[in-house]
């Protein structure tokens, strides 16, 4: 069986940036086992793979380890993959997903995703968790994942992970995101996943699904520039709303190919 395969830099105006997704186009589902070995062969964060028929998009993602129930950038990527290589036509795109429709608006080149919102809620830390950070959070809130409050940007780029105590971590299929008030941005983050072929995620589309409704009340504004400050680093234009929120960025293509299973 011959398919078709895209790799998109999603959150960035630049290849070599952002977080990278492959984008796999299916007539008919392939059983859940080879589409996790696909997306462990194509060896990045996500794989979504998307069947087209009529006027429904029904899009799912892998990573090389777990289906996922949400992910941003791979649905970023899938939007760019159909506006800017498949003639998709439409101004709006509503993907059938296992959390709802999703929908992404299309304009000037930019992608505005309408995602479920996710405030986090204060709770405890677990000990391993502590035990696997350099530096302790100010707070700690959980939704999916747990949300790490920090004093200021530095320390967000100054933490660091144990990842012989943080793989210990059962968080299917969340992950830790840390956070602060940004200095040439309304915030910050960086997101990491235990027992991850990838420990730190480039860009992530979903913990922001927590990140804004939480920075949104914090900051009393609905709309916010957010950067990620992983090695690739990311854009994303965020606006809060009240039940929803919308992540927005940009995507560039790396490469178009075809592959044989």
């Amino acid at each position: 069986m011959e398919l078709e395969i895209y790799q998109v830099d999603s959150f960035t105006e630049q290849v070599f940036h952002g977080n990278p997704a492959c984008v796999v186009p299916l007539k008919n589902w392939l059983p859940d086992e080879t589409l996790l070995k696909i997306a462990r062969e194509n060896a990045v964060a996500e794989t979504a793979f998307f069947i087209h028929k009529g006027d429904i998009i029904h899009l799912r993602w892998f990573t090389p380890e777990i289906e996922m129930d949400l992910c941003g950038h791979a649905t970023l990527a899938t939007a760019h993959c159909l506006v800017a290589h498949l003639s998709y036509q439409k101004k709006r795109i509503i993907f059938e997903t296992q959390v709802g429709p999703l929908k992404v608006n299309v304009e000037d080149g930019v992608y505005y995703m309408d995602f479920p919102s996710r405030m986090p809620e204060p709770t405890a830390l677990p000990d391993i968790i502590e035990r696997s950070l350099n530096i302790k959070p100010k707070e700690v809130l959980k939704s999916r994942d747990y949300v790490l409050l920090y004093e200021s940007e530095q320390d967000i780029k100054n933490i660091r992970i144990d990842r012989s105590i943080f793989d210990l971590i059962n968080l299917d299929p969340g992950g830790v995101v840390v956070t602060a008030a940004g200095t040439e941005s309304d915030f910050v983050s960086r997101f990491f996943t235990p027992q991850s072929s990838i420990l730190e995620d480039p860009v992530t589309g979903s913990a922001h699904c927590s990140l804004i409704p939480f920075w949104a009340k914090r900051l009393t504004k609905d709309k916010l520039f957010a950067l990620q400050l992983s090695e690739r680093g990311g854009k994303l234009y965020c606006e809060n709303k009240p039940d929803r929120v919308i992540i927005a960025g940009k995507a560039r293509t790396y490469s178009v190919g075809r592959f044989w299973i």
